[in-house]
């Protein structure tokens, strides 16, 4: 494989990733309405659910790039960190789990809050 090769599947994966979260996000959003986000959810827990199937499945190395990177990525973020947090649960590491996820959360709930709030400032 070439050093461009896994940037290109990466690319093709996400792109497909990012058109299918925004086409699901649409369809169960207009099912359902805006009053909770149900879209976003169905996008994570969908996300979750194949990367959990491909990480079981999946061993040639550019499906794993195409599929999980690209095409999970694309998807949902949600995904990888699920995954990551699996694995550490299954390395025996549940106080590593749980810190992971309880940083990642108020870490992320934090960094979004401080982003909003910048740019609030710039648009005074």
């Amino acid at each position: 494989m070439s050093a461009i090769t896994p940037y290109l599947l990466i690319a093709v994966g996400s792109a497909v990733g990012g058109v299918a979260r925004a086409l699901l996000n649409l369809a169960v959003t207009n099912r359902t309405g805006e009053l909770f986000p149900w879209g976003i959810l169905a996008v994570n827990v969908l996300g979750c659910l194949v990367i959990g199937v491909l990480a079981a499945l999946v061993e040639r190395e550019s499906l794993k790039i195409l599929l999980m990177t690209g095409l999970c990525g694309g998807f949902t973020t949600f995904s990888a960190f699920s995954l990551d947090a699996l694995r550490l649960l299954q390395d025996g590491r549940p106080g590593a789990a749980a810190a992971y996820v309880a940083t990642s959360l108020v870490l992320c709930l934090l960094a979004t809050w401080l982003g909003w709030t910048v740019a609030q400032l710039g648009r005074q």
